[in-house]
């Protein structure tokens, strides 16, 4: 195994999240009538609901930031805690690496309040050292620094750890902060696909193609 200390993103790539997350974000703008880019879910999914909501409201939302996350938060959280998947061959693989003396550690935009129930329920959360959201390191995945600042807390060089994401933005990023990039194929990035292979180490489209990194 050429790698032992892994970095996940969680929607997209350890879960099949992202068709939740599109449609509750982009429902709300619907709703009020809220034009946008036809790549805001590239934009967007590094950013966390935080993050996500300032460049929601600089689309000219009317609401507060704080009614905003509320109400991203609860549209969200009953999917989370009860019905989204692991992606194909996460379970197993993520058990496969932990047996073999992998590292494992999340780092998600995603909130704890959906992030934690969703991987305690599909029963990989304890397979993880860390599970971290934005949040958490007060940034978002779209800043370099946020790579280091794990990588320090992992105690490790940046360069060791191998940072998995199906967005091209945290790929690119990630890369730009000197770690190891593997990117993940996720229907909701596959436009992208080109681009992610293009800034990234590695591209897998399915997990069980990790073990063979």
């Amino acid at each position: 195994m050429k790698y032992k200390y892994f970095l996940f993103d969680f929607d997209g790539t350890l879960v099949d999240s992202m068709p939740v997350f599109v449609s509750v974000m982009l429902g709300i703008l619907d709703e009020n009538n809220i034009k946008y880019e036809d790549d805001i879910v590239k934009i967007i999914t590094p950013l966390g609901l935080m993050g996500t909501a300032k460049y929601m409201i600089n689309l000219g939302l009317s609401m507060t930031l704080d009614e905003l996350v509320g109400e991203m938060g609860r549209k969200m959280f009953d999917h989370y805690a009860n019905t989204i998947p692991a992606k194909n061959n996460v379970c197993e693989v993520l058990r496969k690496l932990k047996e073999n003396g992998a590292h494992l550690n999340v780092l998600t935009a995603s909130p704890h309040i959906t992030l934690d129930p969703c991987l305690k329920r599909i029963g990989i959360y304890d397979l993880f050292d860390n599970v971290w959201s934005c949040d958490d390191f007060k940034t978002t995945k779209a800043d370099p620094e946020i790579y280091k600042m794990a990588a320090e807390k992992i105690g490790r060089e940046v360069s060791d750890i191998l940072f998995l994401d199906d967005n091209y933005n945290a790929d690119k990023t990630a890369k730009s902060a000197g770690m190891k990039v593997c990117g993940v194929y996720d229907e909701s990035s596959k436009d992208s696909i080109d681009e992610i292979k293009y800034v990234t180490d590695h591209f897998i489209y399915d997990f069980s193609e990790l073990l063979e990194i």
